[in-house]
């Protein structure tokens, strides 16, 4: 399926263009001295990104990477959902069963962000007697899937749509991945439908509830009681941790209040468009690239990966309706639900990323994650894992999946000795 009308691209060009040919109309502000990227983004930088992107950048050859793989779209509750299936490729000479997983992305990413897992989980491993065939929808609301047209729909509500999305593709139950809204939507599907989940992995693992807050209090004073002391700098001191989440939150409070506010400003604007995002992706991928000139942005990321995930917001114009989710998700009826307390039955893996926003100990998370099978401490990476770290979180997911099966194996073969043994007992009281 193509991607865009041309007449979006033009446009897109004369912007940027416009930026350029205007640029002495008005005075440029100079970043602090020695602030680099703490009050965010700095001019200087964010004008070798839009130059990149007026000049170097092609949506016309990126756009053969983005169609590489196939996509559909489908009607669910009345809903246009884009997403993309991909069937795995078979080995020859062994056979393998082939598992259904569901990939889910979050803000302000997109289905860009698993290009390069994909072919890591659709390739068959020789040790291992299974492979995924991936499905990977567009949240709706976010690049090609449609938007709603009326409130109401929050993560909830999303990941009733995915399960439906499942059915109609024929699978009755499924594994499910995520990270960011994907980790919320897939652990909410995993609630609401624990017989449609062979198991949930997530690579953001996170519980809210009073419960939960009050463990967290309680570790300030005795960490002990909470977490291991190898991790406990996690989590404590928590002035710090806390601290790191209101600089980096600020976004939050906005998009779930008065989301189309600062999306229609975002819009109308690729500049503006470039800014917001693209601060994001480098502060999310490592707190510690706020201190540097360049914003680490090209650490873990090629600038045209970047652009192509801005390229889905701009040519879909989905950058207010992809905001919109938070205040949907915060709203009294969304919160009235009462999901994040009631406990995700299914097995649960978590990845945890060292430079992940946030971070909670196994035992806070196995109050809502009581089968929690897999809790991994990962050797490098941020937020956006399956696009900084495709290698580690694939690995991470073939492992946890692996447990899964074995212990439904287990289980399997448990049944059927004990049916086994009862008919052997009838057989005997019958004679």
């Amino acid at each position: 399926m193509g991607f865009h009308p041309l007449q979006i691209i033009d446009d897109l060009y004369e912007r940027l263009d416009k930026h350029f040919s205007t640029a002495d109309l008005r005075p440029k502000i100079a970043p602090l001295e020695d602030a680099q990227w703490t009050y965010g983004v700095t001019l200087p930088y964010i004008q070798n990104v839009l130059r990149y992107w007026k000049d170097n950048y092609s949506w016309n050859k990126r756009q053969e990477l983005l169609n590489k793989y196939p996509q559909f779209l489908t009607n669910i509750q009345g809903l246009d959902i884009h997403f993309y299936r991909v069937k795995p490729t078979l080995p020859p000479t062994r056979k393998v069963r082939v598992l259904p997983l569901l990939l889910v992305h979050g803000w302000p990413g997109s289905v860009v962000e698993f290009q390069k897992i994909i072919p890591l989980l659709t390739n068959s491993r020789l040790d291992k007697d299974f492979v995924f065939e991936l499905i990977i929808p567009s949240l709706p609301g976010y690049g090609f899937s449609e938007a709603a047209v009326r409130p109401g729909l929050g993560a909830a509500q999303v990941a009733v749509v995915f399960k439906n999305l499942m059915a109609r593709l024929g699978y009755d139950k499924f594994y499910t991945q995520g990270g960011d809204w994907g980790s919320l939507i897939t652990a909410n599907l995993a609630t609401l439908y624990p017989e449609k989940v062979f198991g949930a992995h997530l690579n953001m693992c996170y519980r809210n509830s009073p419960s939960s807050i009050f463990w967290t209090l309680i570790g300030s004073f005795i960490p002990s009681l909470v977490i291991e002391k190898e991790h406990a700098s996690k989590m404590y001191p928590l002035s710090h941790h806390w601290g790191r989440l209101v600089e980096e939150t600020g976004y939050f409070h906005i998009q779930a209040t008065k989301p189309d506010t600062i999306g229609s400003v975002l819009s109308d604007t690729p500049v503006g468009l470039a800014v917001y995002i693209l601060e994001k992706f480098s502060t999310w991928t490592n707190s510690e690239y706020r201190f540097r000139a360049d914003g680490g942005l090209l650490e873990k990321f090629k600038m045209d990966e970047l652009l192509d995930n801005l390229m889905v917001y701009w040519v879909t114009n989905s950058i207010i309706t992809s905001q919109r989710l938070y205040a949907e998700c915060f709203s009294k009826a969304h919160m009235a639900l009462g999901l994040d307390g009631i406990p995700v039955q299914p097995p649960v893996g978590c990845a945890n990323f060292p430079h992940e926003i946030a971070y909670q100990s196994e035992s806070i998370l196995r109050g809502r994650f009581p089968n929690l099978i897999q809790f991994n401490h990962l050797s490098r990476g941020g937020h956006f894992a399956a696009f900084e770290e495709p290698e580690l979180l694939s690995s991470d997911v073939w492992t946890f999946v692996e447990k899964v099966e074995n212990i439904m194996k287990k289980a399997e073969a448990e049944r059927l000795s004990k049916a086994k043994e009862e008919s052997k007992k009838n057989k005997k009281n019958s004679v």
